[in-house]
């Protein structure tokens, strides 16, 4: 389940969305929906060849390099939300600090910090997921429903 959502819901929708915003002439939202979208499309990619075993098995330390690179990317897309609401900076902000706390765990192998990490993981979600009703019901409303 959690390979589909990655691939589907998670990857190839992200991608469309990122087309969408590039036909609108936004900028940070091509960039952050198609990156995004990619990353889940390769993090599933890695889960399942792990999983299969062989040469693409992902050890601990690929992984963090791997997670603190977008951990990079997100701190410049975060920069990028401070001209924004503030919806987006907590989403930012908070993804950033979610992506190092996966690649520190997984480079240093603390299991505490993973699991912090997952606890992170969930508000970085709940959050996002605010910004994206937030931002449906204030359109269709015409009004702030839901402060950003």
């Amino acid at each position: 389940m959690i390979i589909s959502m990655a691939l589907f819901y998670g990857g190839l929708i992200q991608i469309l969305v990122g087309m969408l915003e590039f036909k609108k002439g936004n900028t940070f939202g091509t960039v952050a929906f198609s990156s995004y979208g990619a990353f889940w499309m390769s993090v599933a990619a890695l889960f399942t060849f792990n999983k299969l075993g062989g040469v693409w098995a992902v050890d601990a330390t690929s992984m963090g390099a791997y997670l603190a690179m977008w951990g990079f990317f997100t701190v410049f897309m975060f920069i990028g939300t401070l001209k924004m609401n503030r919806g987006l900076q907590v989403v930012f902000g908070s993804l950033t600090i979610l992506f190092f706390l996966l690649a520190i765990s997984d480079l240093a192998g603390i299991a505490t910090l993973k699991t912090i990490a997952g606890i992170e993981g969930i508000f970085v979600g709940a959050s996002a997921m605010y910004v994206a009703g937030a931002e449906v019901l204030n359109e269709v409303y015409k009004r702030t429903v839901l402060p950003l």
